[in-house]
């Protein structure tokens, strides 16, 4: 005799889907607008969490997130880094340096470290606030009326009076309200590691970015440092091998850092990104949002993924305490496609498609040693426009 599985319903406010760090962010703002807020991840609790990932939280999601919880934003703040300088070199001759007195932490203009350690100062966080989340529970199922939505969850079906989707790139929420991404996909491929600290020889504190770097064979290199190591991000050639060249990192590594540093690689991956926004930011009714990478993906330059999907966060949790889902809708929308335009032009530099943006490059490097605003340039363009154009909103 078989015995058919019993389904049972749940009752919440919103439920979230996604334990990122965009979907902890939401439910955490969420509690403190006063919803009631389940959160459903496909993972295990203790899934590993490898790499450093995303590892910039601007000021603006720093201060979003202090006004939730001032202790996450103490520890957010405590646990990164502040980074004193920033620097560019141009085929190995350096052409803009800027040095920062370190700011008292309360108003630290950034912080830097690892999206894993973000990911547990959250889910503390979200714990002291009162969200339920549940682990091990992937979504089969988004179904929306006029007055509400059930996720169905194996075993279970959650009916909410909203549900965010923050469940990134392969967001089964944005499939199952029928929504699709669209946009381009770069060509060029990057390759990304995390270099651990080296106790005996520290990394040095500064964000570096080298154009046609002679010790990568004329490649372009960016190094980031982050609580606990640097962050080395490399420009592809299209006729690279990215596997190969992670994999040979030990022949070319040691170059690019102090002598005799232990030159120790905790993670290593390679991208090509994708430059695309969904079609809408909610389904048909208003009853299902899209946040972070579920309604969005950018080129990560100028820090406009997790910091715009913070903004998103903030944007939904105003939103469903407030009534008005059509206003997140079109403002995010019109965000995404500011922050995808403005990736797109980091992108654009970056990968110099044209012999006029080579050429400019080249001159502006020639006329740096006489022109501060040349390399300022220099230094600033890898990175994008410093304001999309979003109103009271950097991302």
């Amino acid at each position: 005799m078989h015995t058919k599985a019993v389904t049972h319903t749940e009752s919440t406010h919103v439920v979230v889907v996604g334990a990122g760090p965009v979907g902890l962010a939401t439910a955490l703002l969420l509690r403190a607008r006063g919803a009631a807020v389940t959160v459903l991840e496909a993972a295990a609790e203790q899934a590993p969490r490898l790499g450093s990932r995303a590892i910039f939280l601007h000021r603006q999601s720093l201060a979003t997130l202090a006004a939730a919880d001032p202790v996450l934003g103490a520890e957010l703040v405590g646990n990164g880094l502040v980074w004193g300088a920033r620097c560019t070199s141009f085929a190995g001759r350096e052409v803009h340096r800027r040095t920062y007195v370190p700011p008292p932490a309360d108003r630290a203009p950034f912080s830097s470290l690892p999206q894993p350690v973000m990911e547990r100062l959250l889910r503390a966080a979200c714990r002291r606030a009162g969200a339920d989340i549940r682990w091990d529970t992937p979504v089969i199922g988004v179904t929306s009326g006029p007055d509400g939505v059930l996720v169905r969850t194996p075993g279970a079906v959650h009916r909410a009076a909203y549900a965010v989707g923050c469940d990134g790139a392969r967001s089964a929420v944005r499939r199952a309200v029928g929504v699709r991404l669209r946009g381009p996909r770069s060509p060029h491929a990057f390759l990304v590691l995390d270099v651990a600290d080296d106790p005996a020889l520290p990394l040095p504190r500064e964000r570096a970015f080298h154009y046609l770097d002679p010790r990568m064979g004329g490649r372009n290199v960016l190094t980031v440092p982050f609580r606990g190591g640097l962050r080395v991000d490399v420009q592809c050639r299209p006729d690279d091998d990215p596997d190969a060249l992670g994999g040979g990192a030990a022949d070319w590594l040691p170059a690019l850092l102090p002598d005799g540093h232990a030159c120790s690689v905790t993670w290593s991956s390679h991208y090509r990104f994708q430059q695309v926004v969904a079609d809408a930011l909610t389904d048909a009714h208003g009853r299902v949002l899209l946040a972070g990478e579920a309604g969005h993906l950018f080129a990560p330059f100028g820090a406009r993924g997790l910091n715009s999907g913070i903004a998103d966060a903030a944007a939904a949790a105003d939103a469903l305490t407030n009534g008005d889902v059509a206003g997140f809708a079109a403002a995010r929308h019109r965000a995404a496609l500011l922050n995808r335009r403005a990736a797109g032009q980091a992108l654009t530099h970056l990968t110099a498609p044209a012999p006029r943006h080579r050429a400019a490059q080249r001159l502006a490097a020639a006329a740096a040693p006489r022109s501060r605003r040349a390399g300022r340039w220099l230094d600033s363009a890898p990175y994008g426009p410093r304001d999309a154009g979003i109103p009271r909103s950097r991302y």
